[in-house]
């Protein structure tokens, strides 16, 4: 079937990918990120003639083009837009769906299916999207009728904005796509979000009245400017100290005087840690799930009823009461309940604020990094890439246990600065950095990730030369997949088998790429290196080469497997 676009100008009479292509642009999507596949030829073709409109980006990898949109989702508050190929397309993209889904993401995945006509005979890369998705994106449905588009495609995205933001993935069957309909257009979609009670707040105040050492932990999804101002405000009013939940850096002002830090395993000081899980009397989780990661595998906050008087305040009331028993529950987005809370008249009286000036010392104390093995100091490169970075840069993090150095040291100034996954994927930094430049091309961009991730998605870098994206690249190096390794030193010491890797030049890697590369082997060699990398106009790699004894920010490997064959505690620096 010949494609055809409308007939007349009074007709609206198209095939289906124009009607999809349409529908994107009435939802205000202005990037789509995909691997192109014949399943979806159609859309493509509608792309065509509104590329002034909805820029496509074409990516090398499926992971990689699902964990671009997904980041330009969570840079943005918009649902990112993806587009691959049945079968082993989807598969690939199932990593950005879980990253979404995780990570209270909002995202839609389209994928191009077989014809309908050939469905149930094995078909080549025939799949069932219902059944591959459906226990991790918070939709999964196909679309059989182009004349349904408009109807499904605005259902995908008020479900991936509304409540807890999340990922859709909708079927497209290759011959619906090219079906035509003079179906009439819907209007953009509404974010639909609870909100908190009258009487709820007023309890909370009356909670936050009997507190004597209260503390907020800041996390999830659907958060805004002016839900993050308005959370400042009333962290302010009531002079509460505030802890990120992982990799919610950008929350609060890493520079605040209520900010007390990252309060999950690899960037929490001992102090935050204490004073969490045994001093802290009113915990106030604002759109944190209270996950194992955030909890310190669950220690920090012990279900099913916490030691600490709980208020819990989630967009999801399906989350709420599902692990934690709480004192008080609050179904609500994060902009009304900020919003709430900021018109919440102070307390009288604040016994807690030399507990808040402590949590502050805690914090200020984490921040300084004890001796490092080897000629590189990660601790003093992180402190040194935090002063010399410009506020309005956004920094991306891949999964490893290079993050922790990142976690502690570095301090995040401005909301939707730090882009990490919370799923722990790897291969997510330099994605997630790409897709901040296409989006915000005039802030700088800076992705940190291990030797382990850098080859699961430095393919893209190909990407950020076609688009014109230059972004300065931290690859820690040290051999090994250093975060297994650190967990066989904590149960087989000395015993390392399928940790070590064999590492090419990334520098050079860099240069095969046609950007700049450079070799940082002593800590004095960094800051004019990265200051270099910033004031280029072409993507930069620097390979930071970390001795393999610094497993972490707070010791050594030898001292893990020492602990571990003696039972003695590990001294934490």
């Amino acid at each position: 079937m010949t494609a055809a676009h409308s007939t007349s100008p009074a007709s609206n009479l198209r095939h289906g990918g124009k009607i999809l292509v349409d529908q994107l642009l009435i939802h205000g999507a202005d990037m789509a990120f995909h691997v192109p596949g014949e399943s979806f030829l159609a859309a493509l073709d509608a792309m065509h003639d509104v590329s002034g409109r909805l820029r496509l980006v074409t990516c090398r990898h499926e992971a990689t083009a699902c964990q671009m949109a997904e980041a330009h989702g969570k840079l943005t508050g918009r649902p990112g837009v993806c587009f691959v190929t049945r079968g082993p397309g989807a598969s690939h993209a199932m990593v950005g769906v879980h990253t979404a889904f995780h990570d209270s993401t909002p995202l839609v995945l389209f994928v191009g299916q077989i014809e309908r006509g050939t469905r149930d005979r094995e078909a080549l890369q025939e799949m069932d999207i219902r059944t591959m998705f459906g226990h991790t994106a918070k939709w999964a449905a196909e679309i059989d009728d182009a004349s349904r588009i408009p109807e499904l495609v605005s259902r995908a995205f008020h479900v991936a904005c509304a409540g807890r933001p999340g990922p859709v993935v909708l079927g497209l069957p290759e011959d619906m796509l090219m079906d035509r309909s003079d179906v009439e257009d819907v209007a953009r979609y509404q974010v639909v979000r609870p909100a908190p009670a009258p009487a709820q707040m007023e309890q909370l105040r009356q909670i936050l009245g009997t507190a004597r050492r209260p503390m907020a932990i800041l996390g999830g999804g659907g958060w805004s400017e002016t839900a993050v101002a308005d959370i400042r405000a009333f962290l302010e009013a009531f002079n509460l100290p505030a802890a990120a939940s992982y990799r919610r850096l950008d929350l609060l002002d890493n520079d605040h005087p209520n900010y007390a830090g990252d309060c999950s395993a690899g960037g929490a000081s001992p102090g935050l840690s204490k004073r969490i899980r045994e001093d802290c009397d009113v915990l106030l989780a604002i759109g944190a799930r209270l996950g194992e990661f955030p909890t310190q595998n669950y220690t920090l906050v012990v279900p099913p009823k916490p030691r600490q008087l709980l208020v819990h305040v989630h967009a999801d009331a399906d989350e709420l009461g599902r692990v934690y028993q709480g004192e008080l529950l609050i179904a609500s987005g994060m902009a009304a309940f900020a919003a709430a809370a900021r018109a919440l008249p102070p307390p009288v009286r604040r016994p807690w604020d030399d507990w808040t000036r402590q949590a502050r010392a805690d914090f200020e104390a984490n921040q300084e990094p004890g001796p490092c093995p080897g000629t590189l100091d990660l601790g003093q490169v992180v402190r040194q890439f935090r002063d010399a970075l410009p506020a309005e840069a956004v920094v991306t993090t891949d999964s490893g246990n290079f993050g922790g150095w990142v976690q502690r040291f570095h301090r995040v100034r401005r909301y939707r600065g730090f882009l990490g996954p919370t799923n722990g994927t790897m291969g997510y930094a330099i994605p997630a950095a790409l897709a901040a430049k296409l989006a915000e091309p005039q802030r700088p961009v800076v992705a940190w990730v291990g030797d382990g991730g850098f080859l699961m998605s430095a393919h893209e870098l190909a990407t950020a030369r076609q688009y014109g994206a230059p972004i300065v690249v931290l690859c820690v190096t040290n051999g090994a997949y250093g975060t297994i390794r650190m967990h066989q030193a904590r149960t087989f010491p000395g015993r390392y088998p399928g940790t070590e890797l064999w590492n090419p030049s990334f520098a050079d890697y860099g240069r095969l790429f046609g950007g700049e590369g450079e070799v940082i082997e002593r800590t004095e060699q960094f800051l004019p290196a990265f200051r270099r990398a910033l004031a280029a106009r072409t993507t930069t790699v620097l390979e930071l080469r970390l001795d393999p004894e610094a497993i972490s920010s707070r010791t050594t490997l030898a001292a893990l497997a020492e602990a571990t064959r003696t039972g003695a505690p590990i001294v934490a620096r």
